[in-house]
């Protein structure tokens, strides 16, 4: 489980095929203080298990599964990607509560300046709008953002300057592709 508060930029050192398993190899400053195989990390919003671990870098394993439904499997080498470690009980939750199991990939059509942030308009599929709830909470790329705007097939999230520093989205811009797993009180009230 995770807060979709990103703690460190990574990037992508080496990416292997072994059968039908890709590794993934990150380096990284703060995510491997500590972690030990076995420990799971989001990448992008994506919960992966650490199979190895050294003092700057993680090596993570995903199967097919895992990249034809997320974004990890167009990642490239020297790619920065978001890193969250796993929530500690009895620390402070700031985000909203974020599975790593990512729902569907969007697609960002707009980014606009609004005043002194920025905006993305991003579409899904019409299926996932239903959870989709204006101030609600949605994790783009793992990160917790809330729903500004909902539009027929794209919803709309304003991002602050730290956030645009600290993250992937200052490098993203219209067409590129997403990772989105929404709200799972959303999910819950509208299986209701």
């Amino acid at each position: 489980m995770f807060s979709g508060i990103v703690e460190e930029l990574g990037e992508v050192m080496n990416i292997s095929r072994r059968g039908n398993i890709t590794r993934i190899t990150v380096r990284a400053s703060k995510a491997p203080e500590g972690a030990k195989a076995g420990d799971s990390i989001a990448v992008n919003g994506v919960c992966l298990t650490v199979v190895e671990e050294g003092a700057e870098n993680l090596v993570f394993e995903a199967m097919p599964e895992t990249l034809s439904a997320t974004n990890l499997g167009s990642l490239r080498t020297g790619e920065k990607i978001n890193l969250e470690r796993s929530l500690v009980i009895g620390e402070r939750l700031s985000g909203h509560f974020v599975t790593g199991h990512v729902d569907c990939v969007g697609v960002i059509r707009k980014k606009t300046r609004v005043s002194n942030n920025l905006g993305f308009e991003i579409a899904v599929k019409p299926e996932f709008m239903k959870f989709i709830l204006p101030k609600g909470s949605v994790s783009v790329d793992g990160i917790s953002l809330t729903i500004m705007k909902r539009e027929s097939n794209t919803f709309w999230v304003y991002i602050i300057p730290h956030t645009l520093k600290n993250t992937t989205l200052g490098f993203k811009g219209p067409s590129d592709k997403v990772n989105i797993e929404f709200d799972i009180l959303a999910k819950r009230a509208a299986a209701v």
